[in-house]
């Protein structure tokens, strides 16, 4: 049996809930004004895919003017390559020969496809793995206070680019962060070091690639930077809103729920547990904002349930049987847990998507 796919013309207060929905206008804009600021800016931009894991949202995108695709695995990279997107950066380091072998296939299938490395163990294994067939374009991943992957300093990025520069089976494609919100100054100063260096040396350094949504519209504070990458922002969601990246009116997503009990008069209990808004507290106190019931919490998730505090509520309460609209607090784990999205105008269903990538585990 198969969940009840939407039809357009419905209104999606008739669909079966939990369910989550995309405001069209609203992800129109959000594509928009971020597309303006970047070009306004004149740098490029390169959206990450992981917030939707739609090619049709990609190619809305692409057709905006964004340059390429940012994957976080290859089995993501395989399903827009076969979807005919041609510049695909991977943002993760790739090792053993079972994902080798996929990604030497994806290199030849694709034009222009690109991976990060931010250790010899992991350029070394590209390189030799590479050697005899089409060249892989590699960027060093960069350490700029985010505190995940990368090097550590720009002595470690000038090491790291020349092995890569020397490899005959490496192309050395530039420098890549996902930096700490906020920092552009230490992000700049990190680049433009490691620049210099590799300018003295005689290496060219294509491209400089920043990123993140909370500090997306400061990019231009980075100078030496030639692209920016971001997912969440297509979509947006609570924590974004908080980050001050728009408001909750820019959030094109809403999680559809129902309300299944009412065992207290302060207390609901809705349909959307962990499964359906994620576990995700992003430094807030409640899983989501309810749009029509803003001074409601909602203060428990179990798997299929959501508790629903209603004690701060004036007026009229929700019943049994109503359905409510949710702002998730990270809007890109609910693209990974439905197989379909519903996409709207003024509360009518306008297409559904297959969400393709969802569930990919690399």
């Amino acid at each position: 049996m198969t969940f009840p796919r939407p039809e357009p013309g419905q209104s999606i207060f008739t669909l079966s809930t939990p369910l989550p929905v995309i405001d069209e206008d609203r992800l129109q804009a959000n594509i928009a004004r971020v597309q303006s600021y970047m070009d306004a800016h004149n740098l490029a931009f390169r959206p990450h895919i992981k917030t939707h894991k739609i090619p049709a949202i990609a190619q809305q995108q692409v057709q905006a003017g964004a340059k390429g695709i940012n994957c976080q695995k290859i089995t993501e990279a395989e399903v827009f390559a076969d979807a005919g997107f041609q510049d695909i950066l991977i943002t993760f380091n790739i090792l053993g020969k079972e994902k080798l072998e996929r990604l030497s296939a994806l290199n030849e299938k694709i034009a222009d496809l690109k991976v990060v490395a931010d250790s010899v163990a992991t350029a070394d294994g590209l390189a030799e793995y590479f050697a005899g067939k089409k060249p892989l374009t590699v960027l060093v991943e960069c350490d700029t206070g985010g505190g995940r992957c990368g090097v550590q300093t720009p002595q470690d990025a000038i090491f790291l680019a020349q092995l890569i520069h020397d490899s005959p089976s490496l192309n050395f494609g530039g420098l890549l962060t996902y930096p700490k919100a906020h920092s552009e100054p230490v992000v700049e100063a990190f680049f433009s070091k490691t620049i210099e260096e590799l300018n003295a040396r005689g290496i060219a350094c294509p491209i400089v690639s920043n990123g993140g949504t909370p500090s997306l519209f400061s990019a231009h504070l980075v100078p030496s930077a030639t692209e920016h990458r971001a997912g969440t922002y297509v979509y947006s969601d609570r924590a974004m809103a908080r980050a001050g990246h728009g408001t909750l009116d820019n959030c094109a997503m809403h999680i559809l729920a129902t309300v299944v009990s009412r065992p207290t008069p302060d207390r609901a209990i809705i349909d959307a547990g962990s499964k359906a808004l994620t576990s995700d507290l992003l430094g807030m106190s409640d899983y989501g904002h309810l749009i029509d019931y803003p001074e409601a919490s909602i203060t428990s998730l179990s798997e299929e349930h959501g508790t629903v505090d209603l004690s701060k509520v004036n007026g009229k309460r929700p019943e049994i049987g109503d359905k409510i609209r949710i702002i998730p607090n990270h809007t890109c784990v609910v693209s990974n847990l439905f197989d379909f999205i519903t996409f709207h105008r003024n509360g009518v269903v306008m297409r559904v998507e297959t969400v393709a990538a969802r569930g990919l585990v690399w």
